[in-house]
C-alpha cells in the first residue's frame, strides 16, 4: 500500500504543476522594448514638424518603443550637448538629423563606436561611421528642378537660385545639382545666388538687396518652400512681372505648406523632398530586430504643379483619415489590454485560492494522521522525562557533594601552597640581614624575596575569589573611620611612589567619615587600586585619592595620568583573568574582577573612567549606615593595623625597582654581544646580569626599541619573549629576518606558550629557536652557544680558500643575495685600484657601519681584508692559467705598484709571483 505521507505528496506536486500550467498558458510573450533616440536640427519648420510626425504615425504601430525627442533649435553645439545627455540613458538606437556636417561629426562617431546604431536622416556627417542614412538625393532634387525649369519655360531667361544655410550638405548638393541640370540648357543663365538660411523673413531680405537682379530674372528657384513663399511676397511687393516663376521644395502637405501653396498659385511648383520619417522608423526597426537593411536609403523625388497637386493633396488627407483609425483602434486595443489583464489577475487569484485551499486540506489530513503518532510518542517521553528528572536530582546531589569536597581540597592546598612560601620567605629575609650573606647574593636574593610575595599574593586572591564563587566568604562589617583607614593604606605606597617622583596624595574635606565595611577585604580593593596605579603611571606622574561623602554614598576614587584604557578594555576590565592588549606590566587579570566581587559583598559598586595615554579613574562607592547588611554580617571590632601591614608588604614590595647590579668597568669589551628582548624588568635586568659575563649585552623593553636596537648596534645574537607591549616577539622576528641589515642574526623567542601549535607558530617566525618558559639558565646558555658556533662555522665556510666552482649553501635567501651581490661588486672592481669600502656600501644601499657589521658578522673577517683576499686568489689564477706578465697582472688585480704586489703575495703565499709561476708551471 501506499503510505499516506508520499500519497499526500504526489497529490500536492500534481496541484502545483496544475497552477502553474494554468498560469503560464494565459501569460502573452511581451515584445523587447527599445529606446530610440532622435535629435533634430530644428523642429520649427513645416518640414520638420512633417518629420516628427511621419515618426510619431509609424510608432504607434510599436506601442513598447520608447521615444525620446531633442529639438535643437538651430545650435550645433546645443545638438551636440543633447545627443551626449540621450547617450547616457542607455539608448538602443540614435537617429539624428544634423544641422551642419562638422559640428556634429564627432559625437555621431562616439556613438557608432560605442556600439549604438545611428541612424543619420536628411543630411549627413563628415564622416561614413554610421549605420544608415535616410534621406533624399540633394543632388538630384537640384537637377530635377533644373530639368523642370528648361523644360516648362524654354525662353530665355536669368534664374536667381535662393539657398539654404551656407555650409550644409542639402544647400552644398542642391546647388551643385541645379547648377548641373542648367547646362544643356543655353538660354537660362543663373544671374543671382543669394542665402535664405532656409527662412521666409531672411530670403525676402536678400532678395529685396538685388532688386534689379529680380527686374530681369524669369524663374527664382528656392532651395524650400519657405523662401519661395517669401521670394512671391516680394514680387508683389516691388510690382515686379507677375509672370515670373517661382519654383520650391519639399511639398508638404497641410495648411500653409507647399501642397497648398502650389494649389493656390503662390508658388508655380514645388519638387517633392520626401521627410524620411517614416523610412527612419522602419530602418530602425530592421537594425533592432536583426533584419537585413539598407545602408544607405534614398528616397524617391517627383515635381508637383498645378498638374498633380490636388492628387497629392487628396492621398495625404486618406493617409491621415488612416492614421486616425489606427489611432482609435489603438485606444480600443489598449482598453482591451487592461481588461485582459484584471481578468487574468482574477484568474490567478482564483487559482491560487484553489491551489491553496487543496493544500491546506491536505495538510490538515497529514496532521491529523502525524497526531496520532505524536500522542503515542508523548507519553513515552512523559515518563522517559521523569526518569532523567530522577537522575538528575541525584546526579544534583552529588555535584554538590562534589563540588564542596573540591572546595575543601582547594582551601587545604591553598594552605600547603602558604607553609612552603613562609618557610621560604623567613629564611630568606633572615639572610637578607646579613651583610656578608647580602655581599654576595644580594641581588638574587632580592629577586627572590619580590617574586616570593608575588605568588602569595596571587595565591590569596585565587583563594579568596574561589571563595566567592562557591559563597563561601561571609562579610564582617564593622564602624570605622574611612578617612584614617585609607591614610594607613596610602602611606605604605609612598615610598615607592617618592623613588619614582609620583605625587601620590590624599584629598578628603573631613577628617573622619564613619563607614560599615570589612577591613579584611575592603583593603584588598584598595590596595589593589593604588598597586594597578602605580605600575600604569609614568614617573613624575601624580595620583590621587579623593574621599567624599554625596547623598546615600560614600566614595573614593584613585586617579592616575598614566597610560590610560581603551574603551574597550574598559568594558572587560573587571571580567576574571582579563589583560589588556599591549600592557607593559603583565599580571594575573583577576585583582579587579576581585575587587568587584568584594565591593558586591559590601553592597556597593566599583566604576572605571578612562581615556587612552591620557588618565585612569576608580571610582568605589560604598552605601552609609548599616541597614544593607543583615545582623550576621554585622559586628564590633577594632581595625587590626598589623594585618594591614602585612597586606602592604604582599602588596608594594611587587612595585620595588628591579637593582641593577653594577657593570666591572675594567672589563675589556666582549668579543661577542647578544640584545635582549624582555618586558618584564626582573627577568630583563636577571638575564643581562647572567649574560654580560661573557658577552656584551644591550637591553630593550618592547619590540619597537628592540628593533632600533638591533639595527643600531648589529649583535650577534638576539633573545625576545613572545608577550610584548605592541607588536609580538613574532613579529618583531619576521621584521628582522626581512630585513636585510639584520637577516643574519639568530634568535631565540621566550614563551609561557608551551603547547605544541604555539611552538610551531614560533618557528614559522623564522625563529632559530623556540624556549619555553619556566627555562633553565644552562639550557639557555647552551643554545646561545650552539648558535653562535654554528655562525661561526658558516663564516670559516664562506671565508675558506675554496675554489670559484664551489659554492657554499647559504641557509637565509637574504643573507644568500648580499653575499652575492657584495662578491658581485668587489669581483667587477678587482682592477680599479681606488675601490673602496663606500663604494660597496653605496651599491647595496646601506651605511658604512652596518655593511661592516654585516661582512664581520657572516665572514668573520674585514671587507679590506676580503678584498685583498680576491685580489690575491684572482692573481693567483692569472699566474698560472694566463700568460700575462706580472706588471700586467699588478694593474689587472688593482694593485699600483709591481713591488707592493710582490711583497704581498709573498705575504700570503710564501713564495714572489715569479716563484709561484715557476713552481705551479712545472
Amino acid at each position: 500500500m501506499i503510505k499516506p505521507r508520499l500519497l499526500f505528496l504526489r497529490y500536492l506536486v500534481f496541484f502545483l504543476l496544475l497552477a502553474m500550467l494554468s498560469t503560464g498558458c494565459t501569460e502573452k510573450k511581451k515584445h523587447q522594448e527599445f529606446t530610440i533616440g532622435f535629435s533634430q536640427c530644428i523642429g520649427s519648420d513645416l518640414w520638420r514638424k512633417g518629420m516628427l510626425e511621419e515618426m510619431r504615425m509609424e510608432l504607434s504601430l510599436h506601442p513598447d518603443a520608447n521615444f525620446i525627442y531633442a529639438d535643437a533649435d538651430g545650435n550645433s553645439q546645443k545638438q551636440v550637448s543633447q545627443v551626449k545627455k540621450m547617450l547616457e540613458q542607455h539608448l538602443d538606437l540614435l537617429i539624428i538629423s544634423p544641422n551642419e556636417a562638422q559640428p556634429l561629426t564627432q559625437v555621431v562617431e562616439e556613438a557608432y563606436k560605442k556600439g549604438i546604431p545611428v541612424i543619420v536622416i536628411d543630411r549627413k556627417t563628415a564622416s561614413s561611421l554610421y549605420t544608415a542614412y535616410v534621406g533624399a538625393d540633394n543632388y538630384q532634387i537640384g537637377k530635377m528642378a533644373a530639368a523642370y525649369i528648361g523644360a516648362a519655360w524654354k525662353e530665355k531667361g536669368n534664374v536667381i537660385e535662393v539657398m539654404g544655410l551656407p555650409g550644409s550638405s542639402p544647400t552644398i548638393e542642391r546647388q551643385r545639382g541645379f547648377a548641373d541640370g542648367l547646362k544643356p540648357f543655353k538660354e537660362l543663365k543663373i544671374s543671382k545666388e543669394i542665402y535664405g538660411d532656409w527662412l521666409q523673413p531672411n530670403a525676402a531680405a536678400e532678395l529685396i538687396k538685388i532688386q534689379p537682379e529680380l527686374h530681369s530674372a524669369a524663374v527664382i528657384f528656392a532651395h524650400n518652400d519657405v523662401m519661395a513663399s517669401g521670394a512671391r511676397e516680394i514680387v508683389k511687393k516691388l510690382n515686379l512681372n507677375p509672370d515670373i516663376k517661382i519654383i520650391g521644395v519639399d511639398a508638404l502637405p497641410g495648411k500653409g505648406a507647399g501642397l497648398e501653396m502650389v494649389s493656390s498659385g503662390v508658388i508655380d511648383a514645388s519638387i517633392l523632398y520626401p521627410t524620411g520619417g517614416k523610412e527612419a522608423i522602419n530602418t530602425a526597426f530592421k537594425i533592432l530586430n536583426k533584419e537585413p537593411f539598407l545602408k544607405e536609403n534614398t528616397l524617391t523625388s517627383l515635381v508637383i504643379d498645378p498638374s498633380n497637386v490636388e492628387l497629392m493633396k487628396l492621398q495625404w488627407n486618406k493617409i491621415r483619415s488612416q492614421q486616425k483609425d489606427i489611432e482609435r483602434q489603438q485606444t480600443l486595443l489598449d482598453e482591451q489590454k487592461v481588461l485582459f489583464k484584471d481578468q487574468q489577475l482574477v484568474l490567478n487569484v482564483t487559482i491560487i485560492t484553489l491551489v491553496l485551499a487543496i493544500v491546506l486540506g491536505g495538510l490538515a489530513f497529514y496532521a491529523l494522521l502525524e497526531n496520532r503518532k505524536i500522542n503515542k510518542n508523548l507519553e513515552a517521553n512523559h515518563q522517559e522525562i521523569l526518569r532523567q528528572r530522577n537522575q538528575l536530582i541525584e546526579m544534583s546531589e552529588k555535584a554538590k557533594l562534589a563540588t564542596e569536597a573540591k572546595l575543601d581540597f582547594f582551601t587545604n592546598m591553598s594552605h600547603e601552597f602558604r607553609t612552603p612560601l613562609t618557610l621560604i620567605l623567613s629564611p630568606l629575609e633572615d639572610l637578607l640581614n646579613l651583610d656578608k650573606i647580602k655581599s654576595i647574593a644580594g641581588h638574587n636574593l632580592k629577586l627572590i624575596h619580590k617574586n616570593v610575595y608575588r605568588l602569595l599574593r596571587l595565591i590569596n586572591q585565587l583563594i579568596e575569589y574561589r571563595k566567592i564563587e562557591y559563597e563561601q566568604m561571609k562579610i564582617k562589617a564593622s564602624p570605622n573611620n574611612l578617612v584614617e583607614f585609607i591614610k594607613e593604606i596610602t602611606e605604605s605606597f609612598q615610598h615607592n611612589a617618592q623613588k619614582r617622583n609620583i605625587d601620590l596624595r590624599l584629598i578628603a574635606k573631613k577628617t573622619e567619615i564613619t563607614a560599615w565595611f570589612d577591613a579584611n577585604m575592603l583593603d584588598k580593593v584598595i590596595f589593589n587600586l593604588l598597586s594597578n596605579a602605580l605600575k600604569f603611571s609614568r614617573d613624575q606622574g601624580a595620583i590621587t585619592v579623593d574621599i567624599w561623602e554625596e547623598s546615600d554614598f560614600i566614595y573614593v576614587s584613585v586617579q592616575d595620568n598614566g597610560i590610560g584604557m581603551s574603551s574597550d578594555d574598559a568594558l572587560h576590565v573587571f571580567e576574571h583573568f582579563y589583560q589588556a592588549e599591549g600592557s607593559s606590566t603583565k599580571g594575573s587579570g583577576l585583582g579587579l574582577s576581585l575587587s568587584k566581587e568584594l565591593m558586591r559583598l559590601h553592597h556597593g559598586d566599583i566604576k572605571v573612567e578612562s581615556i587612552k595615554n591620557k588618565s585612569t579613574s576608580f571610582v568605589v562607592s560604598l552605601p552609609t549606615g548599616n541597614t544593607h547588611f543583615s545582623e550576621t554580617e554585622r559586628q564590633q571590632q577594632q581595625l587590626d593595623k598589623s594585618e594591614l601591614y602585612e597586606q602592604a608588604r604582599i602588596y608594594t614590595t611587587d612595585l620595588d625597582e628591579p637593582t641593577e647590579q653594577q657593570q666591572n668597568l675594567s672589563n675589556s669589551l666582549r668579543e661577542q654581544s647578544i640584545l635582549v628582548v624582555e618586558d618584564n624588568p626582573d627577568l630583563l635586568n636577571y638575564l643581562s646580569q647572567k649574560l654580560s659575563s661573557h658577552y656584551e649585552v644591550f637591553t630593550a623593553s618592547d619590540a619597537e626599541q628592540g628593533l632600533i636596537a638591533a639595527f643600531r648596534e648589529v649583535p650577534d645574537l638576539i633573545i625576545s619573549d613572545i608577550v610584548l607591549p605592541g607588536i609580538s616577539g613574532r613579529e618583531l622576528t619576521i621584521k628582522l629576518k626581512s630585513d636585510l641589515r639584520t637577516s643574519h642574526i639568530p634568535v631565540i623567542l621566550l614563551t609561557a606558550q608551551g603547547s605544541t601549535e604555539q611552538q610551531i607558530s614560533g618557528l614559522e617566525s623564522m625563529a632559530d629557536t623556540y624556549i619555553v618558559k619556566p627555562f633553565n639558565y644552562d639550557y639557555l646558555i647552551a643554545n646561545v652557544n650552539n648558535l653562535l658556533k654554528i655562525r661561526e662555522m658558516l663564516k670559516a665556510h664562506y671565508t675558506s680558500d675554496i675554489s670559484s666552482a664551489g659554492k657554499p649553501q647559504v641557509s637565509r635567501n637574504l643573507d644568500k643575495k648580499f653575499l652575492n651581490d657584495f662578491a658581485g661588486i668587489v669581483e667587477e672592481n678587482l682592477g680599479n685600484e681606488n675601490f673602496n669600502v663606500d663604494d660597496i656600501a653605496k651599491s647595496i644601499g646601506i651605511s658604512r657601519v652596518q655593511l661592516y657589521r654585516k661582512v664581520k658578522a657572516l665572514l668573520g673577517c674585514s671587507i679590506t681584508d676580503y678584498i685583498l683576499s680576491r685580489r690575491l686568489k684572482k692573481a693567483s689564477y692569472l699566474l698560472i692559467n694566463e700568460s700575462y706578465s706580472i706588471s700586467e697582472i699588478t694593474y689587472m688585480v688593482g694593485f699600483s705598484t709591481p713591488n707592493y704586489f710582490s711583497t704581498v703575495f709573498k705575504g700570503k703565499y710564501g713564495l714572489s709571483p715569479t716563484e709561484f709561476k715557476k713552481n705551479k708551471s712545472v
